[in-house]
């Protein structure tokens, strides 16, 4: 350790070993005066002093005490712990005070296991401890989390007399409460028979930092009683309690003596204010605070670009992080973490990009939590690619960096990388908490296989995190997506506490599923309780209607949310809206509600109407819905495809021509159909009209004979939006979708009785859905199929949507 201390020093000229010296010696007048004394006393860094050196050498100026007191003071304030020792270990006769300056030296800027051995030395040369050295070394203690030690240092301390002192036994204080020891630190503090502002501020500050903002808030009121006005220091370890209560009533009170004490100009009272007011959800306020303040640190500029991220205003995080670029101010880890968060929240690559290079240039790259930052903003922004790349030259990865990655591939849909990421994290022993099992569950969730879902449910049991509010609602929200709703039930049943998103789940799963009644009745049952419903809520309610065919409730909801709880409808609520009355073939209506929207139709809007206008084969509105679709998004196939199946049913076979032309000279394409089941730990892939499956010669010639019984069951094939081809090639087309070629599979594959789980990418069409109730009839089995919108269980030829879909 000495060598590196001394190797990452500039050259110096050589200190020579001195002659003992005595600190008896009367120091000379001339020493004082010397030119290199002066020097040295004025010189502000260890360069200067190296650059001194010699000229203290040359005049034989280095044996003298002075020059040895000075020198060795310089030398542990700069952190050249070794230089300082040289300095110290040839000195006969020395002083205490020397040991004590050492002592710090190796407090601040070594190891704690150096500076107890120094301390040990101190007792055996027969050197008294004054109380600061227990003070240097409990800080030490509390800083690295040694408690141990630290009670060790107590322990001593108690010993050498000094357990009535304040400066002692505020460090001690201060110990147990950076210890997580809140109870204990708060007994040495209630012995104490005086007590400072900085004792007062300590305690305040331990609570405060210990989650128990109450208690901390309690004891300023305390202190004041007992005649102790609260300072800078007290208002500063307060105010992120206030922030973390979200109490802006309280956080008012503390601004108001801020003002009356005339601590409005101190900086690091400001940024507190702005970080209180921010976290509280009065983000204009805290800007208003920095806008005003002439000094801003980094911290300052930091706290109003995290407040804007908390409070979802990104782009003006982003404003406020190129504004503090300009202005030359120097970036921290904490400020591209910050400027990270908002680009992943805008989605911004190139923001991201710059963010990246810039912590490059700062040389953050060996920062874990600011490479998993961005690995969270690449991920967001749709490249996991680049997220993959910073994590496979990650060192010393933590939890948090296992938990990113899992995240990212999830959210972009790489399902079958984030379980292997999560095996993987599982291999090497890294024990998964809340965030990753919410993260990989959703991923389980969209397999939607149920063995798994098991698995994981039984992994979350033995993990103990099947007490956790958030691991019980994706469980809840797993289940339900994986055709187990009465599953999903029951665990929601047994949650002894239910957060809006757990609701949120079980509510939207209902929907999905076609139990629209069920859903409204849990809703419901939701408004009697203290758990206010959000947006997410009425967006769930409103699908589980459109789902169901119930228009009027949804009306009734839609309007209930505004009037009753204050909530805005956004564009997906507007969607959900035209999905339920063009479901139910309230086309004009629909069309008519669009054109009143007080926001700007989007996407959702639109497409939901042109769906419905599939649904019910009305061309004129399908034609201006996807209109409207082709200015939004003149690159998405789908939308294509929608009005050519339009104008296909309705014999338009020119207008379908045109559509098709369209899209080849646009190179767009139509999304391929692809359905999958699992069997035996293995899942199986569909694409329509396939035939690479090493079982195709078994499926095609079992469809051909399922096709016959169906038939005689009263099938009958709908071929309308196919033309150009012969009417037994037509059915040969729809025989061949991907979903019939998974149910086959299924079929062939698992013995009678066990029921057919299959997940397409698209939507179930009209004919393979009558075809799969047929299905169900002649063969006897449940056929359970979730395609992108909802869940369709077939049995004994009847399907749960009621035909309504």
């Amino acid at each position: 350790m000495s060598s590196q201390l001394i190797s990452s020093s500039p050259p110096i000229t050589k200190i020579p070993t001195p002659r003992p010296t005595s600190h008896r010696t009367q120091i000379p007048l001339h020493v004082y005066k010397h030119p290199a004394a002066i020097l040295l006393e004025l010189s502000t860094s260890i360069k200067e002093v190296h650059q001194i050196l010699p000229h203290i050498i040359k005049s034989n100026l280095y044996t003298e005490h002075l020059f040895q007191t000075k020198l060795l003071s310089i030398f542990c304030n700069h952190g050249c712990i070794a230089e300082a020792a040289r300095v110290f270990e040839p000195i006969e006769d020395k002083p205490d005070v020397l040991y004590y300056t050492l002592l710090k030296g190796y407090a601040k800027h070594s190891s704690l296991h150096e500076a107890l051995l120094f301390f040990v030395r101190m007792k055996a040369d027969s050197v008294r401890p004054v109380v600061y050295n227990f003070t240097y070394l409990l800080k030490v203690c509390g800083d690295k989390g040694e408690l141990r030690r630290g009670k060790e240092i107590h322990g001593q301390l108690i010993k050498n007399g000094f357990s009535s002192n304040v400066f002692a036994m505020t460090g001690v204080v201060n110990l147990y409460s950076k210890c997580r020891q809140i109870e204990e630190a708060y007994k040495m503090f209630d012995r104490m028979p005086e007590r400072d502002l900085v004792s007062w501020n300590t305690i305040i500050s331990g609570f405060a930092q210990n989650g128990l903002a109450k208690i901390a808030l309690g004891l300023v009121v305390r202190m004041q009683e007992e005649g102790q006005r609260p300072d800078s220091i007290t208002l500063v370890s307060i105010l992120p309690s206030v922030a973390n209560m979200g109490s802006v009533k309280i956080g008012r009170s503390v601004h108001g003596y801020v003002l009356r004490a005339g601590f409005e100009g101190l900086v690091n009272v400001n940024t507190a204010l702005v970080d209180m007011y921010s976290k509280c959800g009065y983000i204009r306020i805290g800007r208003l605070i920095f806008d005003g303040m002439r000094q801003r640190t980094t911290v300052s500029w930091n706290s109003m670009i995290d407040g804007y991220v908390r409070s979802g205003y990104a782009e003006e995080a982003m404003g406020i992080f190129e504004r503090m670029l300009d202005e030359g101010v120097d970036p921290t880890e904490v400020t591209i973490m910050g400027a990270a968060h908002a680009c992943a929240d805008l989605g911004d690559l190139d923001r991201g990009i710059f963010v990246h290079k810039l912590s490059d240039k700062l040389k953050f790259g060996g920062n874990v939590s600011v490479m998993n930052s961005l690995i969270s903003m690449y991920s967001k922004c749709k490249r996991v690619d680049l997220a993959v790349d910073i994590f496979g030259k990650l060192r010393g990865k933590t939890l948090v960096s296992w938990n990113a990655m899992i995240l990212g591939f999830a959210q972009n849909g790489h399902v079958n990388d984030a379980l292997n990421y999560f095996y993987e994290m599982h291999s090497r022993n890294l024990r998964p908490d809340t965030f990753t099992m919410v993260s990989v569950i959703p991923a389980l969730a969209e397999l939607s296989v149920t063995r798994q879902a098991k698995w994981i449910h039984g992994y979350c049991i033995r993990s103990c995190l099947d007490d956790d509010i958030f691991v019980m609602t994706a469980l809840v929200d797993m289940y339900a997506k994986c055709g187990e709703i009465h599953t999903a039930r029951k665990l929601f049943n047994r949650m002894n506490e239910r957060h809006v998103t757990t609701w949120n789940a079980m509510i939207d799963g209902y929907g999905t599923h076609g139990l629209g009644k069920a859903a409204i009745e849990l809703f419901n049952e939701m408004q009697k309780g203290t758990v206010k419903p959000n947006d997410v809520t009425f967006l769930s309610v409103l699908s589980a209607c459109s789902h169901a065919g119930m228009v009027e409730e949804g009306r009734s909801y839609f309007t209930s949310m505004k009037r009753d709880y204050g909530i805005e409808p956004a564009l997906d609520h507007y969607g959900a809206m035209v999905d339920l009355l063009g479901r139910a073939g309230r086309l004009d209506e629909a069309w008519n509600f669009i054109q009143k929207m007080p926001i700007e139709p989007g996407i959702n809007v639109y497409g939901a109407m042109l769906g419905a206008c599939k649904i019910h084969k009305n061309v004129e509105l399908g034609e201006k819905a996807a209109k409207k679709l082709f200015a939004l998004n003149p690159d998405e196939g789908g939308y294509h495809v929608l009005l050519a199946n339009i104008y296909a049913t309705a014999s338009m076979w020119g207008e379908v021509a045109k559509v098709r032309t369209i899209m080849k000279k646009k190179g767009l394409q139509k999304t391929p159909g692809c359905s999958v089941v699992e069997l035996r730990n293995e899942v199986h892939s569909f694409y329509s009209g396939t035939t690479n499956h090493p079982q195709s010669k078994r499926i095609y010639a079992f469809l051909e004979e399922l096709g016959d019984k169906m038939k005689a069951a009263g099938y009958v094939p709908d071929t309308s939006s196919i033309h150009d081809v012969e009417d037994d090639v037509k059915e040969q087309l729809n025989s061949t979708h991907s979903e019939r070629l998974a149910i086959a599979f299924g079929l062939l594959n698992t013995s009678d009785g066990t029921p057919i789980h299959v997940r397409k990418n698209l939507r179930v069409c009209g004919d393979c859905h009558t075809a799969t109730k047929y299905i169900s009839l002649v063969t006897g089995r449940e056929i359970i199929v979730r395609d992108m919108q909802r869940f369709h269980h077939f049995k004994n030829g009847t399907c749960s949507c009621g035909d309504y879909w």
